[in-house]
């Protein structure tokens, strides 16, 4: 046999296990398909598609016989409708704007509606309100809800034309800890009364309603909307007269404490035959800082496109405007806030940006 032929051979013998290494390759794959369609189905169950979280908020108000707690219900409907399977907001009653702050402040809560000027005090650690806790930083603000209007009434046949006249009186000046209470024995020093020269009920306006029904106390302030259902509901029983600030006391008041601006109650409001004058502040909306931006995005999207629902429910409602939502604003804003007013065409003051 020649060297030529020994060659084709050795090749074609080459070639044939070649072929045999891939037909049984072939076979092997084949047997284990077949293997694995056996195995049985139950071992590759499709998986199920895991459901969005939806994000479990509290919203802190204030006390059931004031502004905050049926608005704050109005608005966590709202949310819960446009924002069904993303967010569940709960509202709760609580003792107003001091507790809101503090409370988001240690994580007890992720949204609440507190007054502006409190709200500085917080993030500066100003005032007797803050001195336990020092400034509190972990807050940021969403916007502005409604302008906060202090009220304050006394019986009609009383004596009581102004603050001044409060003394030795029994004085219902909000809940302990409250905004109110602040603002109150702020506003009362600037008329020479200190806490001892009047016998002060801590309660909300809602809770003193009864007492002042009942002639148990002289006179009954709260920060609340215009027109009041409290001081409504306490006309059907008494008649009242409006506890007015005005002229040099306003303009007094003004000069220590900015945020205040002089607002008209009009005639006829309750009962009063002429314009009655006192001071208000803001009502404003707040969250913890570390809330994704994207849920407080669109916390703030719905609460001023859908505001005519929550006005629907609740008469305050009709002041939540867009065009409003950074009137005396000092605290810094929410990035997520921040995105939405953007979008909208808002002017952002510098120094309310986030920090």
């Amino acid at each position: 046999m020649n060297n030529n032929m020994q060659k084709k051979i050795l090749k074609g013998g080459e070639r044939m296990r070649k072929k045999s290494i891939a037909m049984l390759v072939l076979v092997i794959f084949a047997i284990s398909i077949a293997l694995t369609g056996c195995s049985g189905g139950s071992k590759s169950q499709p998986q199920k598609e895991e459901k969005p979280k939806v994000a479990q908020l509290f919203l802190l108000t204030g006390s059931t016989g004031g502004t905050y707690y049926p608005l704050g219900g109005a608005m966590a409907n709202t949310w819960n409708k446009h924002l069904a399977g993303k967010v569940q907001v709960t509202s709760q009653p609580s003792g107003a704007s001091v507790e809101n702050l503090k409370r988001i402040g240690k994580g007890e809560a992720q949204l609440g509606m507190a007054m502006n000027n409190i709200a500085d005090q917080a993030w500066k650690g100003e005032g007797d309100a803050f001195k336990d806790t020092g400034a509190i930083k972990n807050f940021r603000t969403i916007g502005v809800i409604y302008p906060e209007v202090y009220q304050g009434i006394a019986a009609a046949d009383s004596k009581i034309e102004s603050i001044a006249d409060l003394k030795g009186k029994k004085v219902a000046i909000g809940p302990t800890g409250s905004g109110t209470a602040v603002i109150s024995k702020d506003i009362f020093a600037e008329y020479g009364l200190k806490l001892e020269d009047f016998k002060p009920e801590y309660a909300g306006f809602g809770d003193a309603a009864g007492k002042f029904k009942d002639g148990h106390i002289d006179a009954n302030f709260g920060v609340l909307s215009v027109p009041a259902a409290a001081i409504q509901d306490v006309m059907t029983v008494r008649k009242i007269k409006i506890i007015e600030i005005k002229g040099d006391m306003f303009e007094k008041l003004k000069a220590k404490y900015p945020f205040f601006s002089q607002y008209v109650i009009p005639a006829g409001t309750y009962g009063n035959e002429k314009d009655a004058y006192t001071i208000n502040m803001q009502a404003a909306l707040y969250c913890k800082a570390d809330l994704p931006e994207d849920l407080v995005y669109d916390l703030t999207k719905v609460f001023y496109e859908q505001s005519a629902e929550i006005a629907a429910a609740h008469a305050a409602g009709k002041y939540i405007k867009l065009e409003k939502a950074l009137d005396g604003i000092t605290t810094p804003l929410h990035p997520g806030a921040v995105k939405y007013y953007k979008e909208k065409g808002i002017k952002i003051p510098d120094n309310i940006m986030p920090k």
